[in-house]
């Protein structure tokens, strides 16, 4: 995740999911979460991401407390030192899949606990691998507006998922979302399969303008 602050500059947040993936792989605490998320501090990082999910493939609940701990801790001397929670708005309770897990307690649970800098709603589905598009607002939005109103109440800033889409990213700040982060795949898709051509650069500039 990207941000730009009031001095436009760009400020770099480390996700740490695949750390917790390959943690929670085998038994024990290795590779430590907190440890490595001080060494992203240390090395210069602007601020932590996680996406806690149901299923609890990769980050926890418990992570996102100590992680937030660990924020905090810092800001005292680096107080520009974020810590963004993803995540679907809509995630409920969720019992633990596996006996060394603790119960998934909802989204909007863990950043009532947490008090995040920031939360970035996703509308990815439980069954889903990783997120591949953004909210469609085209609907009725006012599930969605409430929930942003609550997180807002809770003390963090709310950032949408969208798709490069100029419509829809005006609808975004029309429910009250302060900020979105673009969906990049099928920009890097069409890298991947066609380098720097026409279709690239199609992408690029759809996600320029939307920027």
């Amino acid at each position: 995740m990207t941000k730009l602050n009031p001095h436009q500059t760009i400020a770099l947040s480390v996700n740490l999911n695949k750390i917790a993936l390959i943690r929670n792989s085998r038994e024990g605490n290795n590779p430590d979460i907190v440890g490595y998320a001080k060494k992203c501090i240390a090395a210069g990082a602007d601020g932590l991401t996680v996406h806690p999910r149901p299923d609890q493939r990769h980050i926890r609940p418990e992570d996102c407390y100590q992680l937030q701990a660990l924020v905090n801790e810092y800001k005292a001397r680096q107080p520009t030192l974020e810590f963004n929670i993803e995540g679907n708005p809509f995630a409920g309770f969720c019992a633990k899949s596996r006996s060394d897990f603790s119960d998934y307690p909802g989204f909007i649970d863990i950043l009532a606990q947490c008090k995040a800098d920031q939360a970035t709603l996703v509308p990815d589905s439980d069954t889903q691998l990783t997120s591949d598009h953004g909210f469609d607002l085209s609907g009725d939005n006012t599930e969605l507006i409430n929930i942003i109103k609550t997180i807002h109440d809770i003390g963090s800033r709310v950032s949408l998922f969208m798709d490069p889409d100029i419509d829809q990213i005006s609808k975004a700040k029309e429910i009250g979302a302060d900020r979105i982060e673009l969906y990049t795949g099928p920009y890097a898709d069409a890298y991947l399969a066609n380098n720097r051509s026409d279709i690239t650069s199609k992408h690029f500039e759809a996600h320029r303008k939307a920027a």
